[in-house]
């Protein structure tokens, strides 16, 4: 592979993804390692969950992203260890990969804080399984329901709970957008919860630490999200995230960065969220200072807003201070996600699903598909 150096960058979430289209066509060698073979945009993951999306109308095949690439290559691998001191990192394979700089932007997984048990009874919502694995569920929940002889269950609709930990909805936001958000629920016949959080749970209820029980076959799990990597003994802050410099380096080295949910990144207002637009612009940055062989200045971010959609017309948004909810958050949101969508298939694709469902109120992808496990594909995914 071309290049004077050798540049491995592990994950190809929003943060890898980002460094690696900004080092294509650079003095390097890279390669882009990830246990998938795509890149998942993430926050139209639940609509593929509500059967308004297809999979792969929000994943991108990552070996399509570099066809034309001089220098950038991709390799489907489960990365299991890192050498710092030898500078290789070792896959699934028990292949080891030189490298002279290395980029970890290995993302998250669900976090349960220490109640595991939680794990088997709930439905996560962070890869493209789980929502496959939801959307399965609901849909079988509704073929059952249907069948059923009970005239009164028959008739009776779906029963939605949000239970939510702090004391109101959407804790990043003005608290005006969080109230607009719990109010708009309550409108749609949601019933919120706040100041609760989930005790115990089995297939047919959760348990509140109020003692308090919910009956319910399906229970998802979107409380909280915690970094996911190999890398053993390294420094690391209190979230468990790895500890990066101001220049996105891993404390103490000077070939490794750390981007994305795995890295601990400190500013003034405190450590940057687990979001797609920090990790972005981190791997935006970890590329220019690669390509240039050093960092002059610290990394700083950007905030250019928040937002989050509630439904039909509905949403919030926190734009540089401008705060936008209602009709006019909900064509923001719209316009947004459809920019940041990899591939023009997948942009065309989904603005076609959501005008049928504006137009028609008819969600297209309710198929109920379960693949047979493959033990190829389940040694790669699972390392």
């Amino acid at each position: 592979m071309p290049g004077s150096q050798r540049v491995v960058i592990v994950g190809g979430g929003f943060g890898g993804l980002a460094c690696a289209r900004a080092l294509d066509g650079a003095d390097a060698g890279v390669t882009l390692l990830d246990r998938h073979n795509y890149h998942l945009f993430t926050p139209l993951l639940y609509q593929v969950a509500t059967a308004l999306l297809d999979p792969s109308d929000i994943a991108f095949p990552l070996r399509r992203a570099f066809r034309k690439s001089p220098n950038v290559r991709f390799r489907q691998a489960t990365v299991t260890g890192v050498d710092l001191d030898a500078r290789t990192v070792r896959t699934h394979a028990g292949d080891e990969i030189g490298y002279d700089t290395l980029v970890f932007a290995t993302g998250g997984t669900n976090n349960y804080f220490g109640n595991e048990p939680l794990a088997e009874h709930s439905i996560g919502m962070k890869t493209l399984p789980e929502a496959m694995r939801l959307r399965n569920h609901v849909l079988s929940c509704l073929e059952e329901a249907e069948q059923t002889r009970d005239t009164d269950e028959k008739q009776s609709g779906a029963r939605i709970v949000l239970v939510e930990g702090l004391d109101r909805l959407l804790g990043a936001f003005h608290p005006k957008l969080g109230r607009y958000a719990e109010e708009t629920l309550r409108r749609f016949g949601i019933e919120v919860r706040t100041q609760a959080l989930v005790e115990k749970a089995d297939d047919a209820s959760v348990t509140l630490r109020s003692g308090e029980i919910i009956h319910a076959k399906t229970i998802v799990w979107s409380a909280g999200v915690r970094p996911s990597d190999p890398l053993n003994g390294a420094p690391r802050a209190r979230s468990k995230r790895l500890e990066a410099d101001e220049f996105l380096r891993l404390r103490g080295r000077d070939d490794v960065f750390v981007i994305g949910d795995a890295a601990s990144v400190a500013t003034p207002r405190g450590e940057l969220p687990m979001l797609s637009p920090p990790a972005m612009q981190e791997g935006r940055y970890v590329a220019r200072a690669i390509k240039t062989g050093r960092s002059t200045k610290p990394f700083h971010y950007l905030d250019k807003g928040t937002m989050a959609t509630i439904g039909r017309h509905a949403a919030v948004a926190d734009v540089r201070g401008v705060k936008l909810k209602g009709s006019l958050g909900w064509l923001a949101w719209l316009f947004v996600h459809i920019y940041y969508l990899i591939g023009f298939r997948n942009r065309v694709a989904v603005l076609a699903s959501w005008g049928w469902n504006y137009f028609l109120r008819d969600r297209p992808i309710r198929l109920i598909v379960r693949g047979d496990p493959d033990p190829l594909a389940d040694e790669i995914d699972q390392g």
